[in-house]
């Protein structure tokens, strides 16, 4: 073997032996990466098992708290939210509660009162109205968005009225936005004209649970 291959051959051999040490460390950090992900997604999987669990908790503490209401058949509560037919609280592009809406905003108020006392949140009461545009003669309300706005302060005050917090209440106006069917035939306006409430973490309560 000449001089050159012995000086060739050991001048080889610290190249392979660095380019292996890198690759160990870049193997390692591949690894406690994946490492790290796997964890993260485990925890946030828990999260979500956990907030489920509780929704679902919540929502049949509710369903339980207004029994009675839902029994009479004109209040329904899906997916955490009660509903109010627009019809059973006002008349047609009004905002002034007929005494059948009253009635059921009453019968709705001890047992939100109850409820809310045991828990964290708050209630978001929303306003809806059909697609079709107020009444020319009516100038009392500009649009739909005012019309929709006015019934979820009346529903908003009447709970309050009638024993809920003010701290844990407040309203909201989406007009004929999100309607739950088509404004094509009469009975489907009839439905999207409706007031929902719907319950909602307290500002600040998450941050709170998060320090303890």
């Amino acid at each position: 073997m000449s001089d050159h291959d012995e000086l060739d051959g050991d001048s080889g051999t610290p190249i392979w032996a660095a380019f292996g040490d890198l690759m160990s460390v870049l193997l390692g950090a591949f690894v406690l990466i994946l490492v790290g992900v796997v964890a993260m997604q485990l925890e946030l999987s828990g999260r979500l098992d956990a907030e489920t669990r509780q929704r679902q908790a919540a929502e049949q503490t509710l369903e339980q708290a207004l029994a009675g209401p839902l029994a009479g058949g004109r209040v329904t509560l899906v997916d955490g939210r009660i509903g109010i037919s627009g019809n059973v609280l006002f008349a047609l592009n009004s905002d002034q509660l007929q005494p059948e809406g009253r009635e059921v905003l009453r019968s709705l108020a001890g047992p939100l009162k109850g409820w809310l006392a045991q828990r964290q949140d708050i209630l978001m009461v929303s306003g809806f109205t059909d697609d079709q545009p107020v009444h020319a003669h009516n100038r009392q309300f500009a649009d739909n968005w005012e019309l929709s706005a006015q019934r979820s302060l009346t529903v908003t005050r009447t709970l309050i009225a009638e024993g809920l917090p003010s701290s844990s209440v407040f309203a909201a106006a989406f007009g004929a936005e999100q309607p739950v069917s088509s404004n094509a035939d009469a009975a489907g306006r009839a439905r999207n004209r409706r007031v929902e409430i719907a319950p909602m973490p307290r500002p600040g309560a998450e941050e709170a649970n998060d320090a303890r």
